[in-house]
């Protein structure tokens, strides 16, 4: 019988763990949005090549060393599968998938649309759905990547005028742990972040009157992602952390 190693107590190598996702190439869906700006700079900080696809124009501001893919239309499978193999090519493989593009409509059951519930469907889950199906064959090609997808804690209880969203955020959850059981043996790990009310400029624009700081920061939001992106996190999958803040 083969016998562990003794874990040694030698010092942390701090360069390498600064630099967690050094060589590796990734795309984030809605990624010129608040948090999707938040996780790119995250993912760049820990060494990643990045591509940032978003169904809006890209910004002139993105950095020279980011493939930026505006116009795309994640809930169109087509579209979603030529953006991820170009964001592949560019970058020269793909070894994760953050799916950030999502969003957000309030409104109460009996004042609301059918309507409402599809398009908050397709914002997130069917977004998230088919990039990661486009992601998928380059993944699995390399033997090994992982996806983090972005719920939300509305998920596990759906709160007043937030049914739609809910249920659009518990779907992007169960496709999550289904992924995570699918690719298992294959070398894919799958999670979620389950964030409560996340710090942005539109958030604080829909509720001036709220204390702002017991909200998720982005870039703490980022950096959890960043770490389930790592190969410290190789054990973990179909997770679903919550990320909550103080809320």
């Amino acid at each position: 019988m083969n016998v562990p190693e003794t874990p040694s107590f030698a010092p942390l190598d701090e360069a390498t763990r600064e630099l967690a996702l050094a060589g590796k190439s990734l795309a984030v869906t809605g990624g010129f949005g608040a948090l999707g700006r938040a996780v790119t700079r995250e993912l760049l900080a820990a060494g990643a090549r990045v591509s940032m696809l978003d169904k809006a124009p890209a910004p002139a501001d993105v950095p020279d060393n980011v493939v930026a893919l505006g116009g795309i239309d994640l809930g169109d499978a087509a579209a979603a599968h030529r953006a991820l193999d170009d964001a592949a090519l560019r970058l020269g493989g793909l070894s994760a998938l953050v799916n950030v593009a999502g969003g957000f409509r309030w409104e109460t059951v009996e004042q609301g649309s059918v309507d409402t519930w599809d398009a908050l469907y397709a914002m997130n889950l069917r977004t998230t759905l088919l990039a990661s199906q486009a992601a998928l064959p380059h993944l699995l090609a390399g033997g090994h990547g992982r996806i983090v997808n972005v719920g939300a804690s509305a998920a596990g209880h759906a709160g007043l005028g937030m049914g739609a969203y809910a249920a659009a955020k518990s779907g992007v959850a169960r496709l999550t742990e289904a992924m995570a059981e699918e690719f298992k043996d294959r070398g894919i790990t799958v999670n979620a972040v389950l964030p409560s009310i996340i710090d942005t400029p539109a958030n604080r624009c829909a509720m001036p009157n709220a204390d702002h700081a017991r909200w998720v920061s982005p870039r703490a939001l980022a950096r959890v992602v960043v770490f389930l992106l790592s190969d410290d996190a190789a054990a973990i999958t179909g997770a679903l952390i919550p990320v909550k803040g103080r809320t």
